[in-house]
């Protein structure tokens, strides 16, 4: 009798502290080396890297990091933060390019690299059904990243 194996996804809820980035990309490299997807393992850092910074710079509260196949060689990176506001860059339809941060600006550029860097990216403001207790309820970006040559759309 053949099985089949079920479907895998990790949440990493991570406290408003300034080393949850490291500790989301050091949980991520576990993941992708268990799933032999270790060559994304360079792309999908700096992803998880920038959404889980942007989260940290963007709220106080705790934010959660999530991990999951979308294919056999795709990987979607989400972060959930508190904040409901959905940066410019991500409030298009997903993989539309935003404007440029200012060339001046000191910061703005995180959300930038993982426009440039993700095969396809987005988000969206989550109700409070989602996080009771959590007024909005707060929003979800995510990013997806896939073997080269390999992509199925």
């Amino acid at each position: 009798m053949a099985t089949v194996n079920p479907p895998w996804a990790y949440t990493l809820h991570l406290p408003h502290d300034p080393r949850a980035p490291g500790i989301a990309r050091a949980t991520l490299r576990a993941v992708l080396d268990t799933y032999e997807l270790a060559e994304l393992a360079d792309t999908a850092e700096l992803l998880a890297s920038e959404l889980v910074t942007n989260a940290h710079r963007h709220t106080d509260s705790p934010y959660a990091f999530r991990l999951r196949p979308v294919g056999p060689d795709r990987l979607r990176l989400a972060v959930w933060d508190a904040n409901p506001f959905i940066p410019a860059s991500f409030s298009g339809a997903p993989g539309e390019m935003a404007a440029l941060a200012d060339e001046t600006a000191e910061g703005g550029r995180g959300l930038e690299l993982v426009q440039a860097c993700a095969d396809r990216w987005g988000g969206y403001a989550l109700g409070s059904a989602y996080y009771p207790g959590r007024p909005g309820g707060g929003k979800l970006l995510w990013a997806e990243c896939g073997r080269k040559g390999r992509e199925t759309w």
